[in-house]
C-alpha cells in the first residue's frame, strides 16, 4: 500500500518538476527570499478577551517543561513556563528570570534572580526553586528529555545568596547561557512539584511556574485554555488578551477551513496543502517568517546509506531547489547546510561567508557520480527511507531523491509508518533497525550553530541516531565550546561545519519559513521561529477591526 502511494506521488511531482504535463509546462511558485522574511508582525492596538488558536502539531502528552521537546507541548509551555534566558523574536538571547549572569572563570556561573517574581499561586519565586528546577535534569527519576551531554556537564548548582544561583561546570561550555533559554532552564515551584508526585505536567495537577499565562481547562483530545496571569512580573510584557483557547486539530484539510472561515483565528505551521486557498482568503493574511527549521532525512549510519560517499552522491544528484518551489509551494529555500540559513546570533558574517564555501544546491549528476566511486558498501542493496504516512509531502520528497538515485544506480525504497509509530524512530535505536534513513522536519532550539551541530555530530549529541565519530570534527566542537569569544568560537565552528557536511551524517534538503496565518482581528505575535520557547500568545491583541 505505501509503494503504491510512493508511486502515485512520484509520478505527480515529477511531472510538476519537468512540466511535462501533456506538453504543458506547470509553473512552480517563485521561492521566498529569505531576506524577505519577516520577524514581528505589527504590534496589537487593542485589548481582546479571547482568541482562538490551533496547535497544528496537536495535544502536548505533558506540559511539564522538562518533557516539553517537541512541537505539540513546547508551543503551549512557551506561553506558561519561563526560563532563566528567553530567546527573542530576532533570535538574540537576553536575560529572563535571571537579571543578570555573571562567569567567575570558564566554569562558573553566577546569576542574579529576577526580584518580584511569583508563581500563578502568588508565592515568590526563590533561588531554592531555581536551584531544585535545574538539580531536575540531574535526577533520573524526574526523567527529564532534557538530560544530555550539557546537563551532565553540571557539576553543582547552589544557592549563593538569597537571590544568587551558582553553577559550577566540570569542562567549558561557552554556550550554557544560550542553553538555558531552553527548558534546561526552566524554573517550577518546587512544593507543587513535589506534592503533585506522578501527575505532575497531566491535565489533573498541571504545573506551577511565572508565565504570563496560566493553565485554564484541559479538554482531554480537543483543547486548552490559557489564562491571562495579572500578577505577571514582566509589567511590559504583560498578556495583550484574557484568555487564549489553543486547539488540536491535526487534519490540514479542517485545519485550513476552520482558518478560512474564522472558526480559529490563527496558526503557526500551517499546512503546506492550505498554502494556496489561505493565500486567497478574505478573512486574514498568510505571513513568512525567518526560522531555524529545516527538512533532513537523517542517516542511522547502516545499510547502503550508512557510507558517507552514497549520502554525499546522493544529495548532489537530488533536484532540492525543486522540492522547495513545488513540494513546499516555494514557502522554503534549498539547504546548502543542516544549519538552517540566518541560524546564528553571534559571527554573522564569519558563518555566511563560510556558507560560500559550501556545495552548492544546484544539482550535479557529474560529481556526484564521481563521489559515488569512493562508496565502500554494495550498492545494489535498497535504501530505505521511513517517514510517518499521515504527512505525505515527505513521500513527495522520497520520490525526488528516488529519481536522482535511480540516475546513479542506485534504488530508494520509500516506507511509510503511522505517525504514532514514527515518533520511536527518534528515541528507540530497536525501531531504527533495518531502516537506512528517516525523515524529519528539524529545528535548531536556539540560533546557535555549535550547539545544533554538537547535538548532530557530536559524539554524546542529543541528535546523533547513527552513532557518528569524527576524531577531527570532536575536536573542532570540543575547541568551539570552551571558546568564550564569539568570532573565535564561530570560526572554529565553520570549521567543523565544513567538515560534518562533507560526511553528512543527515542529508540537508531545505530551509523552510515559518508559515502563520492569522485572522483580520488579531496580530502582534513573532513571525519567526520562536513560538516553541518565547511566550508568543502575549503579544497577541487586535487590530481594532
Amino acid at each position: 500500500m505505501n509503494k503504491k502511494l510512493i508511486s502515485a506521488g512520484a509520478a505527480g511531482l515529477l511531472l510538476l518538476l519537468t512540466g511535462c504535463n501533456g506538453g504543458a509546462a506547470a509553473k512552480a511558485p517563485d521561492a521566498l527570499n529569505s531576506k524577505d522574511l519577516l520577524v514581528t508582525t505589527p504590534a496589537a492596538t487593542t485589548n481582546l478577551d479571547k482568541i482562538v488558536w490551533n496547535n497544528n502539531f496537536g495535544e502536548p502528552p505533558s506540559i511539564d517543561p522538562i518533557k516539553s521537546a517537541d512541537y505539540p507541548a513546547s508551543a503551549v509551555v512557551s506561553n506558561l513556563c519561563e526560563s532563566l534566558f528567553q530567546i527573542q523574536p530576532d533570535f538574540s538571547i537576553k536575560p529572563n528570570l535571571a537579571k543578570s549572569a555573571k562567569s567567575v572563570d570558564n566554569i562558573t556561573y553566577v546569576y542574579e534572580l529576577q526580584s518580584g517574581v511569583t508563581f500563578w499561586d502568588g508565592k515568590p519565586m526563590t533561588a531554592d526553586d531555581v536551584v531544585f528546577s535545574l538539580k531536575r535534569h540531574l535526577d533520573p527519576k524526574e526523567i527529564s528529555y532534557w538530560a544530555s551531554d550539557v546537563t551532565a556537564n553540571i557539576a553543582s548548582v547552589d544557592k549563593t545568596g538569597p537571590n544568587e544561583v551558582t553553577v559550577k561546570l566540570k569542562s567549558p561550555d561557552a554556550t550554557f547561557n544560550n542553553q538555558l533559554a531552553t527548558p534546561i532552564g526552566a524554573v517550577v515551584e518546587q512544593a507543587q512539584r513535589e506534592k503533585a508526585g506522578v501527575d505532575y505536567g497531566n491535565p489533573g495537577a498541571g504545573v506551577m511556574c511565572t508565565g504570563p499565562y496560566s493553565v485554564g481547562e484541559w479538554k482531554q483530545g480537543a483543547s486548552i485554555t490559557l489564562n491571562r496571569y495579572d500578577g505577571y512580573w514582566n509589567t511590559a510584557k504583560k498578556a495583550k488578551t484574557k484568555q487564549i483557547e489553543i486547539q488540536f486539530i491535526t487534519d490540514p484539510s479542517s485545519i485550513a477551513n476552520a482558518l478560512a472561515t474564522g472558526a480559529i483565528d490563527g496558526s503557526y505551521d500551517v499546512p503546506l496543502s492550505a498554502i494556496s486557498q489561505l493565500s486567497k482568503s478574505t478573512n486574514g493574511q498568510l505571513f513568512y517568517g525567518k526560522s531555524l527549521q529545516n527538512m533532513a532525512i537523517i542517516s542511522t549510519g547502516t545499510g547502503t546509506l550508512g557510507d558517507p560517499a552514497v549520502r554525499k552522491a546522493l544529495t548532489l544528484a537530488t533536484d532540492r531547489e525543486a522540492i522547495a518551489k513545488t513540494v513546499f509551494e516555494g514557502t522554503s529555500t534549498a539547504a546548502q547546510s543542516l544549519v538552517p540559513n540566518g541560524g546564528w546570533n553571534y559571527g554573522g558574517s564569519i558563518f555566511e561567508d563560510a556558507r560560500k564555501n559550501l556545495p552548492s544546491t544546484t544539482p550535479n549528476l557529474d560529481e556526484a557520480k564521481k563521489v559515488l566511486k569512493d562508496a565502500k558498501v554494495d550498492l545494489s542493496k535498497p535504501i530505505k527511507i521511513v517517514y510517518p504516512i499521515d504527512r505525505t509531502f515527505y513521500a513527495d520528497i522520497i520520490s525526488e531523491f528516488a529519481n536522482a538515485g535511480a540516475k546513479l544506480g542506485l534504488t530508494i525504497e520509500p516506507s511509510g509508518v503511522p505517525g504514532a509509530q514514527f515518533g520511536a524512530f527518534f528515541s528507540d535505536p530497536k525501531a531504527r533497525a533495518g531502516a537506512d534513513a528517516f525523515v524529519t522536519t528539524n529545528y535548531m532550539n536556539v540560533a546557535d550553530p555549535l550547539i545544533h551541530l554538537g547535538a548532530i555530530a557530536g559524539p554524546n549529541g542529543m541528535q546523533n541516531y547513527s552513532g557518528f565519530s569524527d576524531p577531527q570534527i570532536t575536536d573542532l566542537l570540543a575547541k568551539a565550546k570552551a571558546t568564550s569569544d564569539d568570532d573565535a568560537r564561530a570560526r572554529l565552528t565553520v570549521q567543523a561545519e565544513a567538515l560534518i557536511m562533507d560526511k553528512e551524517p543527515w542529508l540537508p534538503v531545505v530551509d523552510s519559513s515559518t508559515r502563520l496565518f492569522m485572522s483580520k482581528r488579531i496580530t502582534g505575535v513573532p513571525a519567526s521561529f520562536v513560538y516553541l520557547y518565547y511566550p508568543w500568545a502575549a503579544d497577541l491583541g487586535g487590530t481594532g477591526k
